[in-house]
């Protein structure tokens, strides 16, 4: 009997099903990528995740360890982080010395003002001082014509001049060549923002095994904050000023650790 001459495609055995219906093939994959991005994913969450209490007090446990006036400052700084702050760029009519707008409410130079208050070093009334007698070296920027307790100090310009007059200005030549190193805890840093507005805060320690690096606790509108871009902003002045502190004894400085 003649073969019958088959016309058409060679027929297809069934394709094989992978095991689990490609799901395995998906999870490895997945798995593969959390592996890689494992590291870039925790420095993401280091830089942008606010950090809890618990970590924010070890860190101020750690910085009352050594001596100096910068450490001091850096660990009031953080202990700002553990309030809840209500970004608020109102004018406010405050008492003189030692006035302060609401406790709940503020803006970057609370921050700086709240943590040497914390030392005992009042910057309204030292900025205030310094304008009466000085008032034409002071930016003129705000068309007054003479000094207002209540808000003269709660202005990035005025304290970078007064810094720059009464404590160290940490000068420098290149600012893209700016590292972490060049900066010690307990300096205050003003910065430009990209949309043109003056920025402060203060340099602390990273979290944890990231002591050894520099951040900064500042408030750029979500309240202070503990965060990894001290070099993010332009900077445009870098100052230590220790004020004419009162006498820390031991019992001060664990009330900066325990408050």
């Amino acid at each position: 009997m003649d073969a019958i001459e088959y016309i058409g495609p060679r027929p297809k055995k069934p394709a094989r099903k992978p095991w689990g219906g490609g799901w395995l093939m998906i999870l490895l994959v997945v798995v593969g990528v959390g592996i890689v991005a494992k590291p870039f994913i925790q420095d993401i969450l280091a830089k942008e995740s606010p950090t809890d209490e618990l970590i924010v007090e070890e860190t101020v446990a750690w910085l009352a360890r050594a001596d100096g006036f910068g450490h001091l400052l850096a660990s009031a700084a953080l202990e700002r982080t553990n309030e809840k702050i209500t970004y608020d760029p109102a004018y406010y009519k405050i008492s003189y010395p030692n006035g302060d707008v609401p406790e709940d409410r503020g803006v970057c130079t609370d921050v700086v003002i709240r943590s040497y208050r914390a030392l005992g070093i009042d910057l309204q009334q030292l900025v205030h001082e310094d304008m009466e007698k000085n008032f034409r070296i002071y930016p003129q920027l705000w068309s007054m014509k003479s000094t207002d307790s209540s808000i003269d100090h709660r202005r990035v310009p005025n304290l970078q001049r007064f810094f720059g007059r009464y404590g160290e200005e940490v000068a420098f030549s290149d600012e893209s060549a700016l590292t972490g190193s060049d900066f010690e805890y307990g300096d205050v840093v003003a910065w430009r923002l990209p949309h043109g507005a003056t920025h402060i805060g203060i340099v602390v320690p990273g979290p944890q095994d990231r002591r050894n690096e520099r951040w900064i606790v500042h408030n750029n509108g979500n309240g202070p904050k503990w965060e990894d871009k001290l070099l993010e902003y332009q900077v445009i002045g870098h100052y230590r000023f220790s004020g004419v502190q009162k006498s820390l004894t031991q019992s001060d400085k664990r009330s900066l650790i325990t408050h």
